[in-house]
């Protein structure tokens, strides 16, 4: 088959399109007049409900890595990937808003290197603001890339005209309303991604004869396969075609690489931070894990159909491009080619467009952030006025949008973008979950554990990633098995940081000064007054709602052991 055009956009589906960018763009401009402070500007006034908060914080993650990163890796890797909705996300939300959103909400910081400046000092801030950075606009060129794959794939749009379209329209939008902006249109996002893309789960469904009919179909195409269990075949190493024993999918996906991500990447934090109440700001994030739990629906389920109803293989990115076919990364759009006619197609496109661009908009806001107050303010510029940091706001929102473009280019280099964005998390994010939970939750901790714990992990991640690109035998010591796919290495290495941080924190920590425990109030466990909800009614109570969120989570492991 042709890779570079599937489908022709007809005049109503064009317009679908065209009437979304406007709409974005509006909303932008508009809401340029409330955003004139830096509250305003890089928090949103603090000012958002419950609903609003919870249901930006799942869009803001719900974006093209979401979408079509899961949807590659379940052709991979089958029901496997499912674990990353669940296990690897509903716990780790559950103790963001009942252990941590406390500390970030009391100290009223504008972002996770803010709050380690206040708990250990500027080293470990800036350290931490200076690596989020980098990940946020490595992370970014993901969007990118997945919108110029989409158009390739669907219209046989030119990559560099759809990459800038996207990429300038959220550039203007993040610049005129800040985080204001981002968290309205991610909002919309939502929605639109939910519209657009239920078409191909019911569709495809109905094609293949219900959910039996589609374990049937991809058992007589792949025999001897398990594509359809989450923990029935993770007994062993060669029993999955991920290579993968459940002892990492617990320590390294459900540990380290979940509590690293949900609770201290700001992309997501920073949209509950904006709640206007802590108990806004758990309720909302609770909100979040229940949409959470759904999203397999719309991503894993049209992976699974790729494997049962494509009539050709797909490959790594690297051989599609050398071999002209079509690479893990398209099978959603292939999907929404199969099931999408016109009229249909423009929703389901639109809704592809929504993703991508509400996950660059959470990358170029939290970069805009970081920058602005982790590194600019405290080691450039330390005394200017309000509206001169809401300046550099604006613009370095623009460069982070430059940047980008650059790295979108990066992608290309690995088998999926999932594999691409699970390689820049344990390397950034999850030494830095170790950090974190070590300030908040043990007292003793010092400035220098902190930062030398942090150092450690990212490099020791580093490390680990480059050995085994040098030398692909290492897999057998780090994960444990030479049958390892590299979404298997990358969640045993995610463990291995982990370690590194918590021992190197943990040895420091014994050899040096602690800050004095006054200096501590409204930081760490022991030395904070959380405020109680006792006298809300029960259904108001956030640790009801994230009850009811654990049992759901407990039955759908059950469902599809």
């Amino acid at each position: 088959m042709n890779p570079t055009r599937l489908l022709t956009m007809g005049p109503v589906d064009l317009a679908i399109v065209i009437i979304y960018f406007a709409i974005v763009l509006a909303i932008g401009f508009y809401l340029k007049k409330y955003a004139r402070t830096g509250e305003d500007f890089f928090m949103a006034g603090r000012e958002m409900t419950a609903w609003v908060a919870g249901l930006s914080f799942i869009s803001a993650n719900l974006g093209s890595l979401e979408m079509m990163g899961y949807a590659a890796a379940t052709y991979q890797y089958g029901m496997l990937v499912a674990h990353a909705y669940w296990i690897a996300a509903i716990p780790a939300i559950l103790f963001l808003s009942i252990v941590m959103l406390p500390f970030y909400y009391i100290c009223k910081t504008h972002s996770v290197p803010g709050y380690l400046k206040l708990r250990f000092g500027e080293a470990t801030r800036g350290l931490s603001g200076i690596s989020f950075a980098v990940m946020t606009i490595l992370m970014s060129g993901i969007n990118m890339y997945s919108m110029a794959v989409v158009m390739k794939v669907i219209l046989g749009w030119d990559i560099n005209f759809s990459i800038w379209v996207s990429s300038l329209t959220v550039a203007l939008y993040v610049m005129a309303g800040g985080l204001l902006s981002a968290i309205f249109n991610e909002v919309l996002q939502f929605f639109l991604i939910w519209l657009g893309c239920l078409l191909i789960p019911i569709l495809g469904l109905i094609e293949t004869g219900g959910w039996s009919g589609l374990v049937a179909r991809i058992q007589q195409n792949f025999p001897g396969q398990d594509y359809i269990h989450l923990w029935r075949n993770v007994g062993s190493f060669t029993d999955n075609p991920m290579g993968i024993h459940w002892t990492g999918i617990v320590l390294g996906w459900g540990l380290a690489i979940s509590f690293g991500y949900w609770t201290t990447d700001f992309l997501v934090v920073q949209r509950v931070m904006a709640a206007k109440s802590l108990r806004a700001a758990q309720n909302g994030t609770i909100a979040g894990a229940f949409f959470k739990m759904m999203v397999p629906l719309i991503v894993i389920v049209p992976g699974l159909l790729a494997l049962a109803v494509l009539p050709f293989p797909l490959v790594g990115e690297s051989e599609a491009i050398a071999s002209g076919g079509h690479s893990y990364n398209e099978a959603l759009p292939l999907m929404l080619a199969r099931y999408c006619g016109p009229g249909l197609l423009g929703l389901g496109v639109t809704a592809l467009i929504a993703g991508f661009m509400s996950g660059m908009a959470g990358n170029v806001s939290a970069f805009a952030t970081v920058w602005t107050y982790d590194i600019y303010r405290p080691f450039i510029r330390k005394r200017a006025s309000d509206a001169h940091y809401v300046s550099m706001g604006r613009w370095c929102s623009l460069l982070g949008v430059f940047v980008s473009i650059g790295t979108a280019y990066l992608v290309m280099q690995f088998s999926s973008i999932i594999v691409y964005a699970q390689v820049i998390f344990i390397i950034f994010i999850v030494p830095l979950f170790g950090t974190v939970i070590f300030g908040m939750l043990w007292k003793r901790t010092s400035p220098a554990g902190a930062f030398w714990g942090l150092l450690a992990g990212i490099l020791s991640a580093l490390g680990l990633f480059l050995w085994v690109k040098y030398d692909p035998s290492a897999l057998k010591y780090i994960a444990f098995s030479e049958h390892a796919k590299d979404m298997s290495e990358n969640i045993y290495r995610a463990a291995w940081s982990l370690l590194v941080t918590v021992v190197v924190t943990v040895v420091v920590t014994w050899f040096t000064k602690p800050r004095e425990e006054k200096e501590l109030e409204g930081l760490v466990y022991g030395l904070t007054r959380i405020p109680s909800h006792e006298h809300y009614p029960l259904l108001q109570r956030p640790i009801f709602w994230a009850g009811v969120v654990g049992v759901l989570f407990i039955a759908v492991n059950v469902i599809f052991w």
